[in-house]
């Protein structure tokens, strides 16, 4: 029978799972000399190389420490100087002098030392733990900006992806606007004229935020824009994609999303609204009304079906459409910004030019969170009924 193990080696063996030689001979090669190149892009490699040695390891330690510690925020970049100063302070305090330090024993009690600075017993394993945890900072802030960097490249492609400026036409004017929380985010709208004078305005909130609802946004919007192609109608359109949602779309996520096609000549607003919070109608008299007919989110259940809302707009009137980013959004007391908030922004900049209305929504609602980091991804997409 074997001896139970000790607890302090079923520990060992569950933190070093997985850990291979290569990993760690990696780690201290190929993955600092990236982490290296990365952090001092842009650095000239050949003009250190005709340096005296001394020098060059000085100014490679110094361009290495700027080029870190400058990539991050400005306290971070504090916190991380003052612990650096509060080590050599400390540093200061256990050198004894300048001495022999043993560097390697030889047989029968026979040591071999060179000249170098003398510490107090300890001070080299706290040294060399000091280095060794700089290191790992240095390689994970090496892997988080390499990540933020290719989440900004995805950011520029997702707003490439979406209409940009008013879009005029007789009868209409149209604009939307979005800021995600994060770099990328999984709101979306869009704007597509059709070739009979009709106009499509469509708003999407992916739940979630981030990355993932940001490659489902992008999947959603391409399956939108090939069945506007098919010239389905409304109702029959948020069917067939909801279906395609279903399909493709991991379980735990769904989608709200407001489809509407306009009709300049008229007025006309059809619409389907999958579990999305309700668009305001801004009328003349100042009041507001709001547009709910369709059925539930997609992606919840393929065999859903959405009925069709039609409304009129009349000359001067605004259709604010918005995810729930902005209503949802909090202030410091947990107050959320409600319907009541959006009203009011929209009451008291509908004047405005049309980019002008939803800058002051953004606005409104960064005022009111005393933040400008919102929590959760913020879009707003405006029509408004201009004279033929």
């Amino acid at each position: 029978m074997n001896p139970p193990r000790s607890k302090l080696s079923a520990f060992f063996d569950t933190y070093t799972k997985d850990l291979k030689a290569d990993d760690l001979q990696r780690l201290f090669t190929r993955d600092t000399r990236e982490a290296y190149k990365f952090l001092t892009r842009g650095v000239d490699p050949d003009a250190l190389r005709g340096l005296p040695w001394h020098k060059r390891v000085w100014t490679h330690g110094r361009t290495l420490f700027l080029a870190f510690s400058m990539k991050l925020s400005p306290a971070r970049r504090i916190v991380f100087a003052t612990a650096l100063v509060l080590a050599l302070y400390g540093l200061l305090f256990l050198f004894r002098g300048i001495g022999v330090v043993e560097v390697a024993a030889l047989p029968f009690g026979v040591s071999v030392g060179v000249p170098g600075p003398v510490f107090r017993p300890g001070t080299w394993p706290l040294l060399i733990a000091f280095v060794l945890m700089n290191l790992l900072v240095l390689l994970e802030v090496a892997d988080r900006l390499s990540l933020k960097n290719d989440l900004e490249i995805a950011r520029d492609i997702q707003q490439a992806m979406l209409p940009s400026g008013v879009y005029t036409a007789p009868g209409v004017e149209a604009i939307g606007q979005s800021r995600p929380a994060n770099t990328v985010g999984g709101d979306f709208f869009d704007i597509l004229p059709l070739d009979d004078g009709r106009l499509i305005i469509t708003l999407g909130d992916v739940a979630g935020k981030g990355s993932p609802a940001a490659l489902l946004m992008a999947l959603l919007l391409a399956m939108l824009r090939t069945l506007v192609d098919e010239k389905l109608e409304a109702a029959d359109l948020v069917t067939r994609l909801n279906v395609q949602v279903c399909r493709h779309a991991p379980g735990t996520r769904f989608i709200t999303l407001f489809y509407g096609v306009y009709e300049p000549s008229t007025g006309e607003l059809t619409y389907v609204s999958a579990g999305h919070t309700p668009p305001l109608v801004l009328r003349t008299n100042g009041q507001c009304e709001r547009l709910s007919d369709g059925g539930i989110a997609l992606g919840m259940f393929d065999h859903s079906t959405y009925s069709t809302g039609r409304v009129a707009i009349q000359p001067d009137e605004l259709v604010a459409v918005y995810s729930d980013g902005i209503t949802e959004a909090e202030n410091p007391r947990g107050v959320p910004f409600d319907e009541a908030g959006l009203e009011t922004a929209l009451k008291n900049n509908h004047r405005q030019p049309l980019s002008g209305v939803g800058t002051a929504v953004v606005r409104a609602v960064e005022h009111y969170t005393v933040d400008t980091r919102l929590a959760d991804d913020l879009t707003i997409l405006l029509l408004r009924r201009t004279a033929n």
